[in-house]
């Protein structure tokens, strides 16, 4: 396959953008409005081109064959208050949609949280549809789990993948190649994160278990993927050498033993999350780096996605 250039919104720190180099695509251009992403975007991802500002401002856009982005997902996220209607972050999709049609690519992908998926919010996920389609592409959408493809945790997130018209190519998502059915077990904590420091001081948020953090079962065994990493810093799950956890009611967990818990350290989760361990995390607040990390997308999902494309370029 020849160099492919890619376009990417809303880019982060550059979870997708770096599965896309390891492809091989040449990303000629991405954006986001977070100063702290676009400088760690700058330090991992090779050769970037990425500009900090609000898509909003941006009006002019070069070729490429594939666009990619992972609009903010706050106002529809399971995790949050759900009311999307009055969010102006959740139609920022509008804005990928005046991209899209700008720069016509063959193809486009999009990530971003199952809750789009549930209730009322199923409008939402509609909506986006209606306008690729209007756009002129043939579009797919699936929820995955970033576990059923060689990462460490236990993450559901939506994709829609779309293909011009004009392409005889259909796509089709990838099969989980981890877990059942597939002959290799899914990569556990024990596999990513067992040789990291057992107390990094300064790395984990150290503020007590509030009940609203003790209402879900945070912890996972060693021998098990993590649960979802998140981009909050108080609600990343527990490291599996804390004390297990039982459930004693409706949402409420405790600690069946005496120990030191802990909380997962930014780079537990960012390894977790399918980044190397050489990736640097220099820039930002230890609060910011979890930001950046949780809302990132696990970068071997994200290259499962894309090379399920590899036919529309042929």
């Amino acid at each position: 396959m020849a160099l492919k250039k890619a376009i990417s919104l809303f880019s982060g720190c550059g979870g997708s953008d770096y599965a896309l180099q390891k492809l091989g695509y040449k990303i000629v251009w991405a954006n986001d409005i977070w100063q702290t992403a676009c400088d760690t975007y700058k330090e991992n991802i090779d050769g970037s081109n990425i500009e900090c500002g609000d898509i909003r401002d941006f009006h002019k856009f070069q070729t490429a064959d594939l666009l990619v982005g992972c609009y903010p997902c706050q106002g529809y996220t399971q995790g949050g208050k759900r009311k999307w209607k009055t969010d102006a972050r959740n139609y920022l999709y509008r804005e990928f949609d005046r991209v899209l049609r700008d720069v016509l690519p063959k193809a486009f992908i999009v990530e971003n949280v199952n809750g789009m998926v549930f209730g009322e919010n199923r409008d939402l996920l509609s909506n986006q549809l209606i306008r690729y389609r209007a756009a002129g592409y043939r579009v797919q959408w699936s929820v995955l789990n970033a576990k059923d493809y060689g990462v460490a945790q236990n993450r559901r997130r939506v994709f829609l993948v779309g293909v011009r018209s004009d392409q005889t190519f259909e796509y089709k998502f990838p099969k989980p190649t981890y877990g059942p059915g597939t002959g290799r077990k899914y990569v556990s904590q024990r596999n990513v994160i067992n040789r990291f420091p057992r107390w990094p001081e300064g790395e984990f948020n150290t503020e007590p278990f509030h009940w609203y953090y003790l209402s879900r079962k945070r912890r996972h065994s060693w021998g098990q993927p993590s649960p979802c990493i998140v981009g909050h810093w108080r609600h990343v799950p527990l490291h599996p050498a804390s004390p297990p956890l039982r459930r004693i009611d409706t949402d409420h967990w405790e600690f069946t033993r005496a120990g030191r818990p802990r909380r997962l350290s930014y780079r537990e989760c960012a390894a977790l999350q399918g980044f190397p361990r050489s990736w640097c995390w220099d820039r930002g607040t230890i609060r910011d780096r979890f930001q950046m990390i949780g809302n990132a997308v696990p970068p071997p999902l994200f290259r499962a996605v894309v090379k399920s494309l590899t036919g529309v370029w042929e």
